[in-house]
């Protein structure tokens, strides 16, 4: 690098020397000749330093794939400071407790209600992962055989068997899991587990037929080989345990399993879990079993909200890294699956599109592939969107629904009005730190709106239940008129 430099400072010296020659003895037709000979040496000797400096730079600063970013001390660093929050979480509980009862209180009655009648929740899930191993695959093999002409009628089998994974899905993992947390009246974290596996194997059983119908379309219209290429059982399932949703024949393998990693983030996740407990306890369940009782005016509203943000971006920070990178960094550790692009750097994006692209790439690539590009026409770009954000929006309030036991459609209206909004305001050409600063301040605004409105309702549930509710009671927020009612009393 530095005898580039030294020659370019040499030709430098020469063109000078030459100009002034050629300006005392008049040899312009040389000059000209010489001029363009060194225009083009100059251009071949700055690209090389242009090109030398570029591969000097990319050696210089490795890059860091997201699931490694915990490994570097910066971020080690702000790993340590929500360490050191939690500490004082616990620290201000056993105080307060101990002040209180006159001794250390060490119970966890909150967690042993949130994910109370677990052994019921186990053997749903049960239920729920061998119907998904046995029903979407003996079916689609099934059809795979029809298309060959084994039986007969290979359109009739395809209405059939197509019908028949309807249903089931329909009914078999859409309906009979909501049916038993419903009637079972099971606490929230429980509700969590069900529901959010229910929606994981929905999308997984969806991607494996999406996946596998076209290469046998394919082959019943060439007969390239002598039979369909149905996938190996080991093959499915793999891929149920696997931390994608996008079906693959065959997925980038690491040579070893590093069993220590896999404790240390089962671990994390445990300490996700005390970390919620102690946000609620601390920061949550004492303003809204008081503020419940109270009449909300527009003060005390603003008061709220503003009140929830540090709970929220708590709990939201938390719910990313206990789930999208300790939990499905274990299993693909597990699994010795490769490929760990579970998200991406959310927390630099200036636009809400970057952000919804990048938070959950998992759920994303999902969306992409089998609701934006399947059901995406030429000029219908934004109506495509418009789709995917809805059916976004309603699979996370029908969770939420199902989880609390009550309709109240804040987090969908968020979606659908205020993140449509966000993503054309909030472009991909927006560039700058302002724009990733009002890209937080807005995600900070939105936490403290659900964690309050959600938790109001929560506590209005309870406060004001209803014997034999009709059904505008039951899709009205009870919290809307909870307060009024013991306002007046």
């Amino acid at each position: 690098m530095q005898l580039l430099l030294v020659y370019f400072i040499f030709y430098i010296f020469l063109f000078l020397v030459f100009l002034i020659c050629t300006n005392v003895f008049g040899f312009q037709h040389l000059k000209n000749d010489l001029l363009r000979q060194f225009d083009s040496q100059v251009s071949d000797l700055v690209d090389h330093l242009l090109e030398e400096s570029s591969s000097l730079e990319r050696s210089s600063v490795p890059k860091i794939l997201p699931h490694e970013l915990f490994e570097v001390d910066h971020i080690r660093t702000i790993y340590h400071m929500f360490i050191a929050l939690l500490i004082l979480f616990i620290l201000s509980t056993l105080v307060v407790d101990f002040i209180d009862e006159g001794r250390l209180v060490l119970d966890f009655d909150l967690l042993v209600y949130a994910f109370g009648q677990f052994p019921l929740v186990v053997c749903t899930w049960m239920c729920m992962f061998l119907s998904v191993f046995l029903v979407p695959y003996t079916l689609f093999h099934l059809w795979a055989q029809s298309q060959s002409g084994s039986y007969g009628h290979p359109r009739v089998s395809s209405l059939l068997l197509g019908s028949a994974f309807l249903t089931y899905q329909v009914l078999g993992l859409g309906l009979l899991p909501a049916y038993v947390v419903v009637t079972n009246s099971l606490p929230p974290a429980s509700c969590f587990i069900i529901i959010i596996e229910q929606v994981r194997l929905m999308m997984k059983a969806h991607s494996f037929v999406r996946e596998n119908v076209p290469k046998v379309l394919s082959w019943a219209k060439d007969k390239t080989s002598p039979g369909p290429a149905v996938p190996q059982v080991s093959q499915y399932l793999y891929f149920l345990f696997a931390p994608t949703l996008i079906y693959r024949d065959k997925y980038p393998r690491n040579p070893v399993t590093r069993w220590s990693y896999v404790a240390s983030n089962f671990l994390q996740v445990l300490g996700c879990l005390c970390y919620a407990y102690y946000v609620f306890v601390r920061l949550c369940i004492p303003q809204f079993r008081s503020i419940s009782l109270q009449f909300l005016d527009l003060r005390a509203m603003v008061l709220c909200v503003f009140n929830s943000i540090l709970p929220g971006v708590l709990v939201l920070l938390l719910a990313f890294f206990a789930f999208l990178h300790c939990w499905l960094n274990a299993f693909a550790e597990m699994l010795r699956f490769a490929d760990r692009m579970f998200y991406k750097d959310w927390w630099n994006s200036t636009s809400f599109a970057n952000y919804y692209r990048t938070w959950n790439v998992v759920v994303h690539d999902w969306l992409y592939y089998y609701v934006y590009r399947d059901f995406l026409l030429k000029r219908f770009r934004l109506a495509a969107m418009l789709f995917v954000f809805t059916i976004s929006a309603a699979v996370h309030e029908y969770i939420l629904a199902v989880c609390f036991g009550f309709f109240y459609p804040v987090l969908f209206c968020l979606f659908m009005c205020f993140g449509m909004m966000f993503n054309f305001i909030l472009h991909d050409r927006r560039k700058g730190p302002i724009w990733n600063v009002i890209m937080w301040t807005a995600l900070f605004l939105g936490q403290g709106v659900i964690i309050c409105l959600y938790s109001q309702e929560w506590y209005a549930q309870r406060y004001c239940p209803l014997k034999e509710p009709s059904f505008l009671e039951m899709v009205t927020p009870r919290s809307w008129s909870c307060q009024t009612g013991l306002r007046t009393d």
